[in-house]
Formats: structure tokens, C-alpha cells, sequence
């Protein structure tokens, strides 16, 4: 879409406000608004300027000028303003007008440059599945002398007693009971609906959605692939419209991995394939799950080097109270065909060939989009030049329900880091694949790790409530 577009599009929709987005380290979106008479052809030549040294892991306060280069690409309009009001997702550029190296979205630009420039391919697909939760109330406190959380849901199993204005009508989800039933037990339907119906209005083409697995409210919206700049707005746009509908309904919705104790964790798998033109190359008919050697190869990369990928694709501390055995967390490094309990899956269901792709099933949503995109295309890209061959590399196929394995088998698989500190030690001592190209630089994988220690240093020193029931009788 050409700048004159978007100026076309504020006039014909009767824009107000021009809202200017870009995100952070962390995946967070940040923005600016700007009264939309004041957008002209020349503010995306100029940017929009903000404060970079107020963003946490960017800027430090001697150098805190930074400008955010619009996309026309990447527009939507807003439906929870009561102006009308047009979002545009933005690069980040210095005020001397070169890329940020920091700018998780020129990362994501690189990786899609370097894909291209390999000759493997032109383009990378992908798709992720991120699950979340509708919660009715959310409460938490961290004090010197207070930590604590509460969630409810009205459909949470533990409210069956719960006395209700007008009488408890019951049909509450059990406990790993939540996956796809009708109504009433899911009472989140409409709500659903009517997040996919604005996801349609902002671009995304929604292929399903439905109830998940765990009690008290887990979700899932599946969006249709793209490309992996294209997918990683689409989601930034998918997590907003997620926020604010449920808001909206009078709930709040999370993407936090394991919001609750005892019940299934909310994923992120992403889907993941590569065409040379219109030319699918993860597809091979009669091999193993119809998966081409060049698929094979990308799937070695992301099994090898999963260790070191799972800082970017996990990189909360509440990642690991999901990466766990026991509730489908798929913690170990095997593929298999239509296996769950894998880290790697070939979806072998009504697949055609240019529908072959794999599934990393380890991912979470707290993950930087941008980031953790870019660094499993990387991973897959040097299994490809490497002919990392997942079978002789002992990561399978393991065609059996892992967790009713052996201990003898189950010993012979490895397994993902167990905490944060694993995983950043992991990928610093593999992060060479990340700065082929010059996709990733080093002194953002170091500043990265740095940043990630220090956020789960905050959660380390912290006392945790369930410390009182282990040890205040001490």
C-alpha cells in the first residue's frame, strides 16, 4: 500500500487520529497519536520522534532521540476509540536516519532479507497458535511485606460451590475438561466471535476458534499464515484486540503461560514453512509424514539448537512453570508426526502439499513476535546449510506417547532448559547461527541476556507465597 493510500483511507473513513506504534524488547506495543490533519506525506519521510531512553532496553538517557518510521503496510483501524482512529505499526531509526539495531521489527526485516539472500528460498511462512485465558477477576500484589495473585472465572471448576446471585447453575470446566464443548460449560463463545469478527475487520483471516483444554476460561483463535514480518503484526494485532474485546465484555484476558496451578498452560506453537516462489519446500511425497529433506534438515536446526532458542521463544520466568512434564508441555527435543508430546510436530491431518509445514510446539506468548520468529527461521536455515539431520542426531522420529515411556527411554531424550538462567546460559553459548547475515548482532544477543537476567533477578530475590506454607513453621 502506497503512502497515498493512507492518506486516502483517513479521508474516506473520516480518521481523526493517526495512532503510531512500534514494540519493545519485550513484545510490548508502544505508541503515539497524532491528530490525524497533522499526517502528511511527509511524516513517513520525517517519523514521528519519541523518548527511547523511557522504553526499557533501549535507549540510555544521553541518547534517548529516537523516530519511528511508519509503515503503509501495516495499517488498521481501531475499533475501541471512540475517535475514529487509524494504528500503523513503525520502524525505529536513529535522528541520523539509520535502523535501530535493537528494533525487533528491523530483526524480523533482516531475517526475511538473509532467507532471500541464501538461495534457499524466498519467503518463510508462519502461523502460530497463541492460547489465552478469559478470567472475570484478576488481582495481584508484590509488596515488602505482601505477594499474592487471585484469578476467578465463573466457569472455573473450583466455583461448583460458589453462591451466586440468583442461584449457581453450574456447568463448570473440569480440570483438563475444557477442551471444545458446547454451551453452556463454555460460556465464552460470543466473545470469541466477536474478537474474530474485529480481527477480520483489522486484516487477519481467522480459520477457527474454540475452547482449550484447561478450566476457567483457555481460548484459542487460529489466524492464517503469512509471511514472518506480516505474522508477527498480525499477532501484535491479534494480542490488542484480544485485550481490549475482553475489556470490552467486561472480562480480561492473559497471555501468560501458566496463570494457573494444576491445569494445562497457555502455548504458542508456530507453524513454520519455506517457498521458493510459489514452490512449497517442506514437501516430499512418501517420506516420512510427506516431509522433504530440506524440511528434515530444518527441523535438525531447531531441535539443535532449541537450548539456546528457547530464551527467545520463552522468555519469562512463568514460561517454565509450564515447561513441565505432565500437562502436553512439550519439553522434549524429538519430532514425530501428529505426536503432541513432541517439541517438533508434522501435522500429517487433510496436509496438501503446499500446507506441508512443521510445528515448534514449545513457544509461548510472552515471546517477542518478531524476535522469536526470526531466530527459529535462523535455526531452521543453518539445520538446512548444515544438513543437520534430526534422525542421525538421535531427536527421532518417536512415533509413542512420550509420557508413558520408561525411565530408561524417557532418560535417553533431552529435555528443554528447566528455568530462565538455563536458557540464557544456553544461548549464550549458541548464538552464532542468530548473527549469520548480520540478522542478529552480538551486542544484542549480549544485551538481551543481560536485560532477561536482570528481570528474572527481580523475581528471584522476591518471597514467594507458597514459601509460607513450606517453611514459616521452621
Amino acid at each position: 500500500m502506497s503512502v497515498q493510500n493512507v492518506l486516502d483511507i483517513i479521508k474516506e473513513k473520516n480518521i481523526e487520529f493517526v495512532d503510531f506504534r512500534f514494540v519493545d524488547l519485550s513484545g510490548k506495543a508502544h505508541h503515539i497519536t497524532v491528530p490525524a490533519s497533522a499526517v502528511e506525506e511527509d511524516t513517513f519521510t520525517n517519523g514521528v520522534a519519541f523518548d527511547g531512553s523511557s522504553i526499557p532496553g533501549f535507549k540510555g538517557i544521553e541518547e534517548s532521540d529516537m523516530v519511528m518510521m511508519p509503515d503503509p503496510e501495516s495499517i488498521f483501524v481501531d475499533e475501541f476509540t471512540a475517535h475514529h482512529t487509524l494504528n500503523i505499526m513503525c520502524n525505529i531509526f536513529s535522528p541520523d536516519g539509520d535502523r535501530y539495531d535493537r528494533d525487533p521489527r528491523n530483526i524480523a526485516q533482516k531475517a526475511e532479507q538473509y532467507l532471500q539472500s541464501t538461495g534457499i528460498g524466498t519467503s518463510a511462512f508462519f502461523a502460530p497458535e497463541s492460547e489465552f485465558f478469559i478470567f472475570d477477576d484478576v488481582r495481584f500484589e508484590s509488596g515488602q511485606n505482601v505477594s499474592s495473585y487471585s484469578v476467578d472465572s465463573d466457569e472455573g471448576i473450583w466455583n461448583t460451590g460458589r453462591e451466586e446471585e440468583g442461584g449457581n447453575l453450574g456447568f463448570k470446566i473440569r480440570n483438563k475438561g475444557g477442551y471444545v464443548p458446547v454451551s453452556p460449560a463454555d460460556s465464552t463463545q460470543d466473545l470469541r466471535s466477536e474478537i474474530c469478527r474485529v480481527l477480520e475487520e483489522a486484516g487477519l483471516v481467522i480459520e477457527r476458534h474454540h475452547h482449550e483444554v484447561a478450566t476457567a476460561g483457555q481460548q484459542e483463535i487460529n489466524f492464517r499464515f503469512s509471511t514472518l514480518v506480516d505474522t508477527a503484526d498480525n499477532l501484535m494485532k491479534y494480542k490488542y484486540i484480544v485485550h481490549n474485546t475482553a475489556i470490552k465484555f467486561g472480562k480480561t484476558a492473559t497471555f501468560m503461560p501458566k496463570p494457573l496451578f494444576g491445569d494445562n498452560g497457555s502455548g504458542m506453537h508456530v507453524h513454520q514453512s519455506i517457498f521458493n516462489g510459489d514452490t512449497p519446500l517442506f514437501y516430499e511425497k512418501g517420506a516420512y509424514a510427506n516431509i522433504s529433506e530440506l524440511g528434515m534438515y530444518y527441523i535438525g536446526g531447531i531441535l539443535k539448537h532449541a537450548p539456546a532458542l528457547i530464551a527467545l521463544t520463552n522468555p519469562s520466568t512463568n514460561s517454565y512453570k509450564r515447561l513441565v512434564p505432565g500437562y502436553e508441555a512439550p519439553v522434549n527435543l524429538v519430532f514425530s508426526k501428529g505426536n503432541r508430546s513432541a517439541a517438533v510436530r508434522i501435522p500429517v491431518a487433510a496436509v496438501t502439499p503446499k500446507g506441508a509445514r512443521i510445528e515448534f510446539r514449545t513457544p509461548d506468548s510472552t515471546a517477542n513476535p518478531y524476535l522469536a520468529f526470526s531466530a527459529m527461521l535462523m535455526a531452521g536455515l543453518d539445520g538446512i546449510k548444515n544438513k543437520i539431520d534430526p534422525r542421525q542426531e538421535g531427536y527421532g522420529p518417536l512415533d509413542k506417547n512420550i509420557y508413558e515411556l520408561s525411565d530408561v527411554e524417557k532418560n535417553e531424550i533431552r529435555s528443554v532448559p528447566a528455568n530462565i538462567e538455563e536458557a540464557m546460559d544456553a544461548l549464550e553459548a549458541d548464538y552464532d547461527f542468530l548473527t549469520e547475515g548480520g540478522v542478529f548482532t552480538e551486542e544484542f544477543v549480549k544485551h538481551y541476556i543481560s536485560f532477561k537476567r536482570d528481570e528474572a533477578k527481580e523475581i528471584a530475590i522476591r518471597t514467594h507465597p507458597h514459601e509460607f506454607s513450606l517453611y514459616y513453621d521452621c
